[in-house]
Formats: structure tokens, C-alpha cells, sequence
């Protein structure tokens, strides 16, 4: 039985291992969600340098198993740190001057592997879910002001 757990908390260790993604030094990677803020650390509640959108290229300046801090292809001077999540190595096509018929969303979840098919079978089969409540809370933004106001009121550590 120790033996049997031994061999399952390894295999767990090593499956961890796998999935912890990090990406090469000088690496090209692509921002694989509508859009997320650079930041000038690796601390939840740190500074934000800038923004991101779906398909801009990066390159990585170094990384570890959950972050990256990269700087923008299109101007070296912008730097700052981003959750690995956030980026895939797969080349990402902006649409320039062609015309396309979605929405930054969609394109979005079409990068992760999603569809409107795919997303109209998962909803028929869990009909049960408040999909409305998921609308609403997405449209939630916070301005950095508001941020910076709730670190310092509530004495909140982990940020700049």
C-alpha cells in the first residue's frame, strides 16, 4: 500500500512538473487572450505598465513555471511581467485589413479551442447554469485608481 502511494505522489510530482510552463529566453510567443496588463513585477497587485490584446507578439526575456517578463516586438521599450496563461507559443494572425466576422471574444476562445458550436452543445447540456450572471460579472472593471485605493485600505501586501 505505501508503495502504491509512493508511486501515485510521484507520478503526481512529475505530472506538475510537465504542466508548468515556462518559455525559452528570446522566444516569440503570442498573447492567447482578448487582453491582460503587462506589470512592472510578478506580484498580484503590482503595477500596470500596459496592455496587451489577442495576437500581439511578445518576446520573452525570462521566465519561470507561472510568469514572463516580456517586452513587446513592436517596441522594445515596453517591458513588464505576464501570467504564462496568458501566452502560447503558436503564431496568432492579426486580422489587418480583411474584413472579419467576430468579435475579439470569439477570436479569443477560437485561439483556446473553443467554438460557438462547441459552446451552444455545452450549454444545452448543463441548461442549469446561470450563463447571464458569467455575462455580467465579465463586464466588471476595476480603474487602477480604485486598485491602488483597495491595496492601501485594506493594508493589503504582495504588490508595489
Amino acid at each position: 500500500m505505501k508503495k502504491l502511494i509512493c508511486l501515485l505522489c510521484a507520478t503526481m510530482f512529475f505530472a506538475c512538473a510537465l504542466f508548468a510552463a515556462s518559455f525559452k529566453t528570446n522566444a516569440t510567443v503570442y498573447v492567447s487572450v482578448k487582453s491582460t496588463s503587462l506589470k512592472s513585477s510578478t506580484g498580484f497587485f503590482a503595477k500596470k505598465i500596459g496592455t496587451v490584446t489577442y495576437g500581439d507578439a511578445l518576446i520573452v526575456l525570462e521566465s519561470n513555471s507561472k510568469k514572463s517578463r516580456v517586452r513587446l516586438s513592436s517596441n522594445a521599450s515596453v517591458t513588464g511581467w505576464i501570467p504564462n496563461g496568458s501566452l502560447t507559443s503558436k503564431k496568432i494572425a492579426k486580422s489587418g485589413s480583411t474584413s472579419v466576422n467576430a468579435s475579439s471574444n470569439e477570436l479569443a476562445l477560437a485561439g483556446k479551442g473553443f467554438s460557438e458550436e462547441a459552446e451552444n452543445a455545452f450549454k444545452s447540456s448543463n441548461a442549469s447554469l446561470n450563463y447571464e450572471e458569467v455575462d455580467r460579472v465579465e463586464k466588471i472593471t476595476v480603474s487602477d485608481s480604485e486598485l491602488s485605493s483597495f491595496i492601501t485600505e485594506g493594508h493589503l501586501k504582495g504588490g508595489e
